[in-house]
């Protein structure tokens, strides 16, 4: 139940994809950068080669993608991390996997033959992609629950909103009071961005059981704005908010319920920007140093954040920069820089998010290595 990651904007997105299409090539990148499963448990790093991973259940599988800007799939593997399957199209020539439950069902976003972008869901084990029929131009499947039920944004006409289906994706209902959904627990709670401004600036929202209603979240600082990016099942919400209006993000954690927005800091750094917490409220992300970003991960209920660099037996050379995601069995995705890394094949993008189409959709589909430090 993650979701999960400066940014680019969904239309570069969607203009990078179909230009590499149309050229009939592949975006690369450096060669350097590389996922990784960390197990916290025994302090081990499991490298997954040339694979961005997004999200992780609690048996380890891991989803992700290769490249979206080219012909890049999205993927599975099996628990633990352990192996590979390729999760196909929806008829295009990419996809992107953003979420997966403890079924391994598996959400994200597919190009199609006809050029569009679809949100799709798969069945168990990641079986089965299938179209949510949401709009063209738009659908993107951010998270989904243990229920199955799928959340994300369409975009139709210039116009975003956020999404929510019933079990096993059936029955796609839009939620006209959020412009993006980019997170859902087992509830039902739904969490993304309202639609129109609050006191001058946009913030993050939670709704009822099952997507019903919403609620101002605020945000740390006196019109600052704010934006959510995930939920676990106490309702805990994790996202970033300015602590000022022009100010660089901060990530913040609330208590049970969506209630009282707090800071989790930045290790010294000037921003910090977060990607998923699990049930204990464990929360990872990023923080900024003046070498470049690391990778961070906090303790139950978002209290003392740390390096994750520090808690855990990497190759030399290595730096973790970003998590992705944590799940409850002490196992954390994350981005890795290595300078020994030969060249690879392809390059695999990392996204992260889509939060409100000022904030929250920019925060959801973010690439890793181009962070925006800016809430603007």
């Amino acid at each position: 139940m993650k979701t999960t990651h400066g940014t680019y904007l969904l239309r570069r997105f969607i203009l990078g994809a179909a230009l590499s299409a149309g050229l009939g090539f592949a975006t690369h990148a450096p060669a350097q950068e590389r996922g990784y499963l960390i197990d916290l448990n025994s302090k081990t790093a499991i490298a997954l080669g040339n694979l961005y991973p997004k999200a992780i259940n609690n048996i380890g599988q891991v989803v992700g993608g290769i490249d979206p800007f080219g012909y890049g799939h999205a993927f599975i593997t099996g628990a633990n991390g352990v192996g590979m399957s390729d999760l196909g199209t929806l008829g295009g020539n990419f996809s992107f996997a953003y979420d997966i439950n403890d079924a391994g069902q598996v959400v994200g976003v597919s190009g199609t033959s006809a050029n569009e972008y679809k949100a799709f869901v798969t069945g168990p084990d990641g079986a089965g992609i299938r179209d949510l029929d949401a709009p063209p131009l738009g659908g993107y499947s951010l998270a989904i629950n243990n229920s199955g039920q799928v959340v994300g944004t369409t975009e139709s006409g210039g116009e975003f909103n956020g999404f929510i289906t019933g079990p096993d994706g059936v029955g796609l209902r839009t939620l006209s009071t959020l412009t993006g959904a980019t997170g859902i627990n087992d509830s039902g709670q739904v969490v993304g961005s309202f639609s129109a401004p609050f006191n001058g600036a946009s913030n993050a929202a939670i709704t009822g059981p099952d997507g019903v209603g919403a609620r101002d979240l605020g945000s740390l600082g006196d019109g600052g704005g704010s934006f959510a990016i995930d939920i676990n099942n106490t309702g805990q919400v994790v996202g970033g908010s300015s602590l000022s209006p022009g100010d660089v993000s901060h990530a913040f954690i609330t208590g049970p319920d969506g209630a009282g927005m707090r800071e989790l800091g930045t290790l010294g750094g000037g921003y910090s920007s977060v990607d998923g917490i699990n049930d204990a409220g464990q929360v990872v992300g990023a923080f900024s140093t003046s070498s470049g970003d690391h990778a961070f991960i906090t303790g139950p209920d978002g209290v003392g954040m740390t390096d994750l660099n520090s808690l855990v037996d990497l190759p030399d050379g290595v730096i973790l920069t970003r998590a992705t995601d944590i799940n409850n069995e002490g196992q954390v995705i994350a981005i890795a820089m290595a300078s020994s890394i030969p060249e690879p094949e392809g390059y695999a993008m990392l996204l992260a998010g889509l939060g409100l189409v000022g904030f929250a959709v920019r925060r959801k589909i973010w690439i890793h290595g181009s962070i925006n430090k800016s809430m603007g």
